[in-house]
């Protein structure tokens, strides 16, 4: 067959855009190798550069107009690479303990590198077959890593808010006994959801953005050990029903953002069966722990849920960003997302991915996490899970042994403390002493955020300001973790000396 373009009368067309295969391929083994050194060079860098936006913008050139005539590409990546590195805060430096957000696999890099050569559109089977059939297997892999029945449906999406609203949604439409997507919430009793006081916001923004309204969510208290009381949830669905409200979905959550507290889920699972309510366990970041012995056997209660809510971005180890959601129940995914107008032509015999989701145009996101889950096998991803959590249990026992510090919480791979100065040893619970501690612990956070040595984040602990480290990293050794107690340690006694005279905190700790 003979090609289109062929004949001498047609002009190939000639973009900016473009980029000759010799030039792709130059520019692409130069990043390769810069990017390789540039990785290698992490550890030895600060966990963050600690500068203003000012300095990061001046940094990056940024702040000009848009110029008209393009840069040269090879110049451009080699500076752009260099110049992120040097103005970034790095998730995968070894002592990255902030925020749930793990060290990125490098498998993972090559993937999205792949999935956006490929490009495909994973919104229908036709725009994206072999992205399609990746996504699938993906989402099976993760649901039987987790003890989740692998004949369910699931969808990847941009993080754990997205992910929990799949579930959310899904449960709408399955316990409303009116037609909700066309009638709206309005059109029957109030909507009930239960959580326990410890859920991460985004159940705020679901009830709000799917048109319940924040106080259609009922916040269950939690026991000493910050989980969920089951038996206020069975009060409090008790009295929804006795006012005249349909109580429609409890969510139990499978580690907490704040120090890692895995709810009660199998007594919830019984809750939500005898009550006829949907179950949704937001697990985003402590789920795929249920797939080693370390974890506390209620987190395997996930197993019975309707719905699940994982991050691969946290605990598995994907580049950012992505998130899995999982229903039991294949169609109560279609029943809550499947519009089928004129404009689509979409084989229904086979999985379209725009019927189970939020999203009509998707991106390849299952190819690095894929990708990973081949590379490390099942094996590999739970000896790095049992590994971060023995991490964050050697952290607390040398936080113990050095006397300067109260642990709170040791959960999953979260640790929650505080740094107590001599004076202040044995008396902490009272007024003057826990305002001193609270100030003084606010000001360490802040300047070793600053100081890039290491980075922690906070939580409030039964109204006490702690610091909080959370290893989900593949790079850290038990060599970081030792660091840690001397580190903030150090930076301790000099802010609470210059507190104490009266003077502001040294800014580097």
């Amino acid at each position: 067959m003979s090609d289109p373009r062929e004949g001498a009368a047609t002009p190939e067309r000639r973009s900016a855009l473009a980029m000759e295969p010799a030039t792709f391929r130059a520019i692409g083994h130069r990043l390769v190798d810069d990017l390789a050194e540039l990785l290698a060079s992490v550890p030895q860098r600060p966990v963050t550069p600690g500068e203003s936006p000012a300095d990061v913008r001046r940094g990056l050139r940024l702040g000009g107009p848009l110029p008209e005539a393009g840069d040269d590409p090879r110049e451009l990546i080699e500076r752009v690479a260099k110049s992120l590195f040097d103005h970034s805060l790095f998730n995968g430096h070894p002592r990255f303990f902030g925020y749930i957000t793990s060290s990125p696999a490098p498998i993972g890099m090559f993937g999205d590198l792949l999935a956006a050569a490929a490009n495909p559109n994973v919104g229908s089977w036709t725009l994206g077959p072999a992205a399609t059939e990746i996504e699938l297997e993906a989402v099976r892999w993760i649901a039987g890593l987790l003890g989740f029945p692998e004949s369910c449906g699931g969808v990847m999406v941009s993080g754990g808010n997205m992910a929990n609203f799949v579930g959310f949604l899904a449960a709408r439409v399955a316990k409303c006994p009116w037609d909700v997507r066309a009638a709206g919430v309005a059109a029957g009793p109030r909507l009930r959801a239960y959580v326990s006081a410890e859920t991460h916001t985004w159940i705020q923004k679901a009830a709000d953005l799917f048109g319940l309204g924040t106080d259609a969510v009922r916040w269950i208290p939690c026991d000493s050990a910050m989980r969920m009381d089951v038996a206020a949830l069975e009060r409090t669905i008790a009295a929804d029903r006795a006012a005249g409200d349909l109580p429609f979905l409890v969510v139990g959550t499978g580690g907490s953002v704040s120090t890692g507290a895995v709810d009660p889920l199998p007594a919830i699972a019984q809750v939500c069966r005898r009550e006829k309510l949907w179950f949704h366990v937001d697990g985003a970041y402590g789920g795929f722990a249920a797939a080693v012995p370390e974890a506390p056997d209620e987190l395997r209660g996930l197993a019975l849920a309707d719905s699940v809510a994982v991050d691969p971005h946290k605990w598995l180890y994907s580049p950012l960003e992505v998130g899995c959601a999982l229903v039991r129940d294949p169609e109560a995914m279609r029943a809550a997302f499947s519009y089928h107008p004129v404009y689509y032509h979409f084989d229904e015999q086979v999985v379209n991915f725009v019927d189970h989701g939020l999203q009509n145009s998707r991106g390849f996101r299952a190819l690095k996490v894929w990708l990973g889950l081949r590379h490390a096998g099942a094996a590999g991803c739970r000896e790095a899970i049992s590994e971060d959590i023995r991490l964050s249990r050697r952290l607390a026992e040398a936080l113990r042994a050095h006397g300067s510090f109260e642990v709170f919480t040791t959960d999953l791979s979260i640790v929650t403390f505080r740094y107590v100065p001599d004076d202040l040893r044995g008396r902490e619970s009272d007024s003057a002493a826990a305002e001193r501690l609270d100030a003084l612990n606010r000001e360490l956070l802040d300047s070793s955020q600053r100081a890039g040595e290491v980075f922690v984040s906070n939580a409030v602990v039964h109204g006490r300001y702690a610091l909080r480290t959370c290893i989900v990293n593949f790079h850290t050794s038990e060599r970081d973790i030792e660091a840690i107690p001397g580190i903030f340690a150090r930076a301790g006694r000099a802010i609470d000396e210059r507190m104490r005279a009266g003077g502001a905190a040294p800014a580097g700790g």
